[in-house]
């Protein structure tokens, strides 16, 4: 029991301890919000733009390559897919301002061109598509990785020489980390390919993310993700 005091003393006391406390929690509570957000933000965006080989065609989609990605990374970055099967590089350029509006990410990787190739566009036109999108990229203050791929022999040699030219021309152009072949260690092994000899299986994605990890990597770390264990699991 407390004595000595008056009793409307203790109240008024007691009242602005409360008092005190509550302002204390809106404090904290008001802090936690204002910072929370801002680590959060810290935490690269990855807008994958890509065709029917970053859209895990054919398998489950969290068994795809961009799938793996997100899971090896965990919450060190954010991974959105917006790969599309049967994309060309005149969709992806149609579709990618709306995406770095919405998504706002830090690096774009683009792994567009089999569909084009496989059409038989004008190299020429694909370059122009392909640079309207880096373009777009860097002005929305995205870096850019270029995924390049081949096309089947039957094409002829030549066009496969000026279309595969155009991702080195564009990675000396824009001064842009490319990956010459995305389907490198994958393309000409037969249990690794689906029975339409395009598209790679289930088997392949492991492959296809170490594939894009080392180009990645330090792309990632400049932007902010910690990656000591991430290329690890």
């Amino acid at each position: 029991m407390v004595t000595g005091f008056p009793g409307g003393w203790v109240r008024t006391f007691l009242g602005r301890a409360a008092h005190s406390g509550q302002r204390l929690g809106w404090l904290v509570l008001s802090l936690w919000l204002v910072v929370t957000p801002s680590v959060a933000d810290e935490r690269p965006v990855l807008l994958v733009m890509g065709d029917s080989l970053s859209a895990a065609y054919g398998i489950e989609a969290e068994l795809g390559w961009v799938s793996l990605l997100q899971q090896r990374l965990g919450e060190k970055a954010e991974v959105v897919n917006a790969s599309i099967s049967g994309e060309t590089s005149s969709g992806g350029a149609n579709r990618l301002p709306d995406l770095l509006g919405q998504h706002e990410p830090d690096i774009v990787l683009l792994e567009l061109g089999g569909n084009d190739g496989l059409r038989g566009l004008p190299p020429g036109q694909f370059e122009a598509n392909m640079t309207t999108m880096i373009e777009a990229s860097r002005q929305a203050g995205a870096e850019v990785l270029l995924l390049g791929i081949d096309i089947p022999p039957n094409y002829g040699q030549a066009y496969r020489d000026a279309f595969t030219g155009v991702y080195r021309r564009l990675a000396d152009d824009h001064d842009l980390v490319l990956l010459p072949f995305l389907l490198d260690g994958v393309a000409l092994e037969e249990n690794l390919m689906q029975s339409d000899g395009i598209h790679p299986t289930e088997e392949a994605q492991p492959i296809i993310l170490d594939n894009v990890w080392p180009k990645l990597a330090p792309l990632l770390e400049a932007n902010g993700a910690e990656l000591a264990e991430a290329g690890q699991d």
